[in-house]
């Protein structure tokens, strides 16, 4: 069966993506702890992270980190936070959000009803770092 993730992925669920390759992409969380929280996801169905083989979880890292440069240079962050917690969805995705500080890494400040205006916002601007940064390539139009 289809996860909520790759059904995304698959275009049947509309997303705000941010990348997109072969083994990968990126789009925004429907329910952000940080303006520009991002999910990074593989394309293939993994449930558990400690169940992906090592080198999936090199290429998602380094996507996690490409995202996370862009966020902090949009958002002004300090720092670009990670967490991969599992249980939402049963599909591993990594969390890359802009961090100011430690309770930025609470699930407890998500807002569940984020203004579709300043979503889009959001990943107008992340799309636009990234490519300034190079990744043009990897970046949708939308």
């Amino acid at each position: 069966m289809s996860t909520l993730f790759s059904k995304i992925i698959n275009g049947d669920i509309p997303g705000r993506f941010l990348w997109k390759d072969e083994d990968a992409v990126a789009f925004l969380t429907i329910g952000p702890i940080t303006d520009g929280h991002a999910l990074v996801v593989p394309r293939l169905e993994v449930d558990k992270w400690t169940d992906a083989a090592p080198e999936l979880m090199t290429k998602l890292m380094a996507v996690a980190q490409t995202i996370g440069q862009a966020q902090v240079s949009v958002f002004g962050a300090p720092r670009a936070g990670v967490i991969i917690a599992g249980f939402e969805v049963e599909h591993l995705h990594i969390h890359v959000f802009p961090a100011y500080g430690l309770e930025n890494f609470s699930f407890a400040a998500v807002d569940n009803n984020p203004d579709p205006s300043v979503m889009d916002a959001n990943a107008k601007k992340i799309r636009v770092a990234l490519r300034n940064a190079g990744h043009g390539a990897f970046v949708p139009e939308a």
